[in-house]
C-alpha cells in the first residue's frame, strides 16, 4: 500500500515544532521577566517588546498534534503520533509492539 505524503500543514507544523524548540529557553526567560512584578517596569516593557518580536511560529500554541504519516489533525493518538486510521492499520499489521487488536 502506498503511503501518502504529509500535506503542507503537516510540514508547517513540523517547522513550527523546530522553531519552538530552538527558542524555548529565550522565550521562557523573557516571560519570566515580563511576569515578575518586582523588576523595574522599563525592563519588563523592553522584555515584552522583545517577546512580541519573535516570529509567530515560535509560539507553543501554534503547534498542533498531527499524524506523522498522513498529516491528519483530528483523531491523533499522541503517544504513538498516528491518527486512528493509521494506528489501526499499524496495530493489525503488528508494527506497534505491545498493541494487538482486541477480540472478545
Amino acid at each position: 500500500m502506498v503511503r501518502p505524503l504529509p500535506g503542507h500543514l503537516a510540514l508547517k507544523d513540523f517547522n513550527a515544532r523546530k522553531a519552538v524548540a530552538a527558542n524555548e529557553i529565550l522565550r521562557r526567560a523573557y516571560l519570566f521577566i515580563v511576569r515578575n512584578e518586582t523588576i523595574d517596569p522599563k525592563v519588563r516593557s523592553a522584555a515584552m517588546l522583545k517577546l512580541n518580536a519573535f516570529p509567530r511560529a515560535t509560539r507553543p500554541g501554534v503547534v498542533k498534534n498531527r499524524c506523522t504519516e498522513t498529516g491528519r489533525a483530528a483523531g491523533v493518538f499522541s503517544e504513538f503520533g498516528l491518527c486512528r486510521h493509521r494506528f489501526k492499520l499499524a496495530a493489525t499489521a503488528g508494527d506497534i509492539p505491545g498493541v494487538s487488536k482486541a477480540s472478545w
